[in-house]
């Protein structure tokens, strides 16, 4: 089943659109409870995933662990969706 589903997600032209509301979707299982409290308005803006918080000590700490974010965002759905992530408070 899991071969098919791969095999049928190949064939699709939005491929990338879906696999970017993978992304979204899978960013609170990802960066945790506390984090995912903490963040609003995901969105993406060609290869990069934008996030906003609500202070700068939670910009700098999701800033910090950034590539370790984008990392398993990307292994979690297969995929080099995200090439970059920006924070912004």
């Amino acid at each position: 089943m899991n071969e098919l589903l791969r095999e049928a997600l190949k064939k699709m032209p939005q491929r990338t659109e879906l696999k970017r509301g993978m992304v979204l979707h899978f960013w609170p299982e990802v960066v945790g409870e506390r984090i995912k409290s903490v963040t609003k308005d995901l969105r993406f803006e060609g290869e990069r995933l934008i996030v906003k918080v609500d202070n700068e000590a939670w910009r700098h700490e999701i800033h910090a662990n950034r590539f370790s974010i984008i990392k398993r965002l990307n292994d979690k759905v297969g995929s080099k969706v995200v090439k970059e992530l920006i924070v912004r408070a």
